[in-house]
Order: C-alpha cells, then structure tokens, then sequence
C-alpha cells in the first residue's frame, strides 16, 4: 500500500512577531469591540489543526486581528484565504501577511462587519458540492468576538436551515472560538445543567463538537473567562422539519422558563383565553409529559412539540404571531357575546 502523500505547508520568510506587530503598529485591543488578542503560537496552531485538512481549501477567517491565527492557517497552504476584519487599524498588518504569501495563496482582505458581509461572493463557485456529499472544501474559522458570537451563531444557523451563504456550496465546517460557558451550552446534551435554546438549536442543524479550553491567560488583554473551540459540521438531515423562525421561537419560549415544567413556558405561545386547551393539546400530538423539564427534552422531542405548534398554528392562524410580550388591549365593557374556541 503507497504511503500517503505528506501535506504540504507554506514556509513564511521572516516577519515581525505578533508581539512586534501590535508593538509595530501601536495597537490595543478596544473593549467595545471585544477584542482579544491570542498570543501563544502553540495554541493558535491547535485551533487550525481542529478544523482538520485544509490543505488546498478555501478559509474565511473572521476577524483575523493583527493575524496570528492567519499565520497559522498560511502554514497549511490553503487554495485561498478570506480575512474578513471589521477594525481598519489591522488592514496594515493583514496586507503584510498577504504580500508575504501572494506567490502561493490568493488572499481577499474584505473591511466589514461580518454580520452585514456575503462570505459566498467570495469564496470560488467551483468547489461546491451537494447537500448530502461529503462537506466542501470551504472553512470559516475564527477567534470569534465575544458581544457577536452568539447573533453571528443563530444567524449563521439560519442559513444553514435555507443552505444559504457559504451553505448554498454545501455543508460548510465552522472551527470557532467562544467564551467557555457559551461553548458548554453549544454542545451541552440532556439533562446537562448548561442545556438551553442555543443547544437545541446548534444541535438541530449541526453535528457539535467541543474541541479544547483556552485559558484566558492566553489573551491579551486577559479577558474575565477562559474560552472554548468548538466545530461545527452541517447535518445531512436536519433534525427538525419546521422554518428556523418557529423552531427558534417554540424553543425560545419553553427554555424562558427554564427550572418550571416545561409547560409553563410553551403556555406563553398562546393567549390566556386558549393557553390551557392549546398546550394541553400540543403536548398530546407530541407525545410528551407536560411535566417535563426543558433541559429534560431531547432533540426529537423538541422537533415533534414544533411539529404540533405548526399544526394547530394551521389550524388558529390567529395563534401565529401572538405575542405575549406585546402591550394588552384595554378591555372591552362586557357584552352578551362569548368567545368560545371551536374545535
């Protein structure tokens, strides 16, 4: 049997180190765009190595910084790099990396909040594959801000859920960074006390895996919790079968309420005159014990209780956009007429 062929890597000519460059460059990190520099080599190197072969891939990164993770990812010799940095101050240290490699790797420095940038536009059209082959060639990896991780998170699921963005060229991985405690929630099972909304809906779309701990003595400037790398790889098959918009928002409501029965809180999807019939009634159609404690409900469970919302929301159009939150309409005086809910 041939042995196998050893990956090639990219050997950079001598640059400033990262130390240097923030040095170089006169850069801080600023608390309002939660920012955190990853200064240990070996760690940046082991981020790279979860998100596996990447030899010959295309990479977003996101949020690349003053680029010591870029470096890393340089190393591995991608087909293309897409460093997508919200933070103009970096652009000089980023274009230096670029013009150290541009004999090797083509490489896009897109300046742009990353919620507001089509990452698709970017990434070559040749590499995708379908839904049910095995994933593309693609990668987002990044050192994720704190105060963006968990939006960026949901809306990327989203795409996920219409195979839109860097979804529509396949089942695009994610090796990403998070503080510790969202980590443990991403990838928290049944029964975990860190299960939530955000591990139902990772785990519906996703196949999650928590990689490794980064000490937040690792950062500079050292952040107040330490920080979890988890990947992400799209699920063939989904586990849910309703739009992410109702899932999130029947999910959403029974964690609001997360220590009570689960009840309690999937009664805050119907109005007051309804709640006891409507729940009463969608916990039957699931199959499930209305007694049962969010963090006790499985996957399954939760995409059959979805199941049933969307049939009755079929059925009570009405019910579709309650909204417990909203302000009550004022009461009218009594009259002679009732309002009964026909079956």
């Amino acid at each position: 049997m041939a042995a196998a062929k050893p990956i090639a890597q990219i050997r950079l000519p001598p640059l400033p180190s990262i130390k240097d460059i923030i040095r170089l460059y006169k850069l801080r990190a600023l608390r309002e765009l939660s920012q955190n520099f990853l200064m240990e080599p070996r760690l940046i190197d082991k981020i790279v190595r979860a998100a596996g072969n990447i030899n010959n891939h295309v990479v977003c990164e996101v949020g690349p910084g003053p680029g010591g993770i870029t470096r890393s990812i340089i190393k591995q010799a991608p087909r293309k790099i897409i460093l997508i940095e919200k933070d103009p101050r970096f652009l000089p240290s980023l274009e230096l990396l670029a013009d150290a490699c541009k004999d090797n790797i083509d490489v896009d420095i897109v300046t742009g909040d990353i919620l507001k940038t089509n990452i698709a536009h970017f990434i070559p059209k040749d590499i995708k594959t379908g839904w049910n082959d095995p994933p593309p060639p693609v990668h987002l990896i990044g050192n994720l801000p704190f105060s963006v991780s968990t939006i960026l998170m949901i809306r990327w699921l989203e795409m996920i859920s219409r195979q839109e963005g860097p979804w529509e060229l396949g089942r695009t991985r994610m090796t990403l960074t998070f503080q510790k405690e969202v980590a443990e929630r991403m990838a928290a099972r049944i029964l975990d006390k860190q299960r939530c909304r955000l591990s139902v809906m990772c785990q519906s779309w996703c196949t999650v895996n928590y990689k490794f701990d980064i000490s937040g003595d690792a950062f500079l400037p050292k952040p107040d919790v330490d920080v979890g790398v988890v990947t992400l790889t799209p699920l063939k098959h989904p586990i849910m079968n309703q739009p992410f918009k109702l899932v999130e928002k029947v999910v959403r409501q029974i964690f609001s309420m997360r220590q009570k029965y689960s009840l309690r809180g999937a009664e805050t999807l119907f109005p007051e005159e309804a709640r006891e019939e409507m729940v009463r009634r969608m916990y039957k159609m699931a199959e499930l014990d209305p007694v049962t404690r969010p963090f006790q409900i499985a996957n399954g469970e939760f995409s059959r209780i979805c199941d049933a919302y969307s049939e009755i929301i079929k059925k009570y159009p009405e019910f579709e956009n309650y909204d417990y939150r909203a302000p009550k309409k004022p009461k009218i005086p009594a009259s002679n007429e009732e309002i009964i809910l026909v079956e």
